[in-house]
């Protein structure tokens, strides 16, 4: 089997490998999974329960080096152990609330009220996850543990940029027998992930739009369904009466935090013309405030950019801006410490609508800060993206917030906070426009996607015959 040279993003040496692996090897890992789906299926709910809190218990005892080697990946510690938890919780969630979603029901036709009619839920047989390099661990468990509780055989394909946790990871699953035989982490390139489109029943990608563009082509040649999570580009408005200190606190948090490497990071604010000035120069001074952690992993609040080709793009937008006449006010530059790649906080105004860092996601420590001067303004300027992953509005009252979050053309908005999707897993909300297609992954929806609907029809009086239509 080929390899992928693996590389520290806190010092950029390349430093180990990981498998590449080939669409053959993957052809035969999901056959094998098809054959054992069945019986992990009709063992039913109780089942599958037990080897999820089994594989619970492996993940608690495997945490510290699951952790360490998501670390490697990332370059994050407190990030990384953030990840870990987060397969434990979602078992919980699910656990308590899977009975609900996989029970059927029954009754009696409206249309035909002869008809008694009885709804059962069967599962894709086999489901394709692949996960991005910002979150490889906890994306890849938000969709594979409701979709393994569901009944589905799962298998996962992280990107090849963090892929250093699988091995530690699948030591804990291999402990655990009835789920080592329906559920598998594979790694590799662009080409085993294409490969694993080809192989599975419906598929799960998050990732760029480019990306997604091409996994969603492919699916639906395959008449699949794709559950796609894709970029943002995703704005704040604030209003004059809103509580500019609070405003600020979130913002900066959403904006600045995990590096700004997380797609519901707030990269655009658009503010009140009135309370502008000291918004912005609060801001800075909260970017400003913000260190990196380059030196002492378990110091400061800001890790290295994880891919190295995040940080051309992110140079790209601030030089783009800044010819354009563009103001940065603190950060703005790429930073090499170590060898690694970093960037400081970055608040940039004077910007217009036609610059890249307005257009494209950063995908970075950056937000841009803009004043307006009606609400329609602000929408409009909010709206005018190609993205419609989430939002923020911050405001004095409820119902103002309500009134322009109603106008905004995203799947989620957080109200007089930001970000509140990244742990809010249990509200459903779609992602409009390029972020996204297909069903929720929160809520209900989250496992209901997995689950084909099959009615079960009961005739009640002799059938009739032809001659009777």
């Amino acid at each position: 089997m080929n390899t992928i040279p693996t590389r520290n993003p806190r010092d950029g040496r390349v430093d180990g490998e990981i498998d590449n692996w080939p669409a053959t090897a993957i052809g035969e890992l999901a056959g094998e999974l098809r054959r054992a789906q069945g019986e992990w299926r009709s063992k039913g709910f109780s089942h599958r329960r037990q080897a999820l809190l089994a594989w619970r218990g492996e993940i608690e005892r495997r945490g510290e080096a699951i952790t360490e080697a998501l670390t490697a990946d990332t370059g994050r510690r407190l990030i990384s152990r953030f990840e870990v938890q987060k397969p434990i919780n979602l078992i919980d969630y699910w656990l308590e609330r899977a009975p609900a979603v996989l029970a059927g029901e029954a009754g009696q036709s409206d249309m035909a009220p002869t008809v008694d009619w009885r709804q059962v839920k069967a599962p894709y047989p086999l489901v394709g996850v692949i996960s991005p390099w910002n979150f490889p661990l906890a994306l890849a468990a938000l969709d594979a543990i409701p979709a393994l509780l569901a009944g589905c055989a799962v298998i996962v394909k992280p990107s090849e940029v963090t892929s250093r946790f699988v091995a530690p990871l699948a030591e804990s699953i291999a402990a655990v027998p009835e789920l080592h035989a329906v559920f598998r982490f594979i790694t590799g390139d662009g080409a085993a992930g294409a490969a694993l489109v080809d192989e599975v029943d419906a598929v799960c990608f998050t990732g760029s739009v480019a990306t997604g563009r091409k996994v969603a082509v492919q699916a639906a040649r395959r008449f699949i369904p794709a559950f796609l999570e894709l970029g943002g580009k995703d704005p704040a408005i604030v209003t004059a009466g809103a509580d500019l200190e609070n405003a600020v606190r979130a913002i900066a948090r959403s904006a600045f935090g995990a590096t700004g490497q997380a797609c519901q990071s707030l990269e655009r604010a658009y503010v009140a013309r009135a309370v502008y000035d000291d918004f912005l120069a609060a801001l800075v001074a909260a970017a400003a405030d913000i260190q990196l952690n380059d030196g002492d992993i378990d110091a400061g609040e800001l890790g290295p950019l994880i891919f190295a080709g995040q940080a051309a793009t992110i140079r790209r937008h601030l030089d783009d801006a800044r010819s354009r006449g563009a103001r940065v006010h603190c950060g703005g530059e790429i930073e090499h410490h170590g060898g690694g790649d970093w960037c400081r906080p970055t608040v940039v105004s004077e910007v217009s609508g036609d610059m890249l860092i307005m257009r494209e996601e950063t995908f970075g420590p950056v937000i841009t800060v803009s004043p307006y001067d009606s609400t329609d303004e602000a929408v409009a300027a909010a709206n005018d993206s190609d993205y419609g992953l989430s939002a923020a509005v911050f405001a004095d009252s409820r119902e103002e917030a309500e009134a322009i979050a109603a106008r905004l053309e995203v799947g989620g908005v957080s109200i007089n906070d930001a970000s509140l999707t990244a742990g809010a897993n249990d509200v459903e909300k779609n992602s409009f426009r390029f972020s996204g297609l297909g069903g929720s992954r929160m809520g209900p929806s989250g496992m209901g996607r997995f689950l084909r609907k099959r009615a079960l029809l009961y005739q009640t009086v002799p059938a009739t015959s032809i001659h009777g239509l």
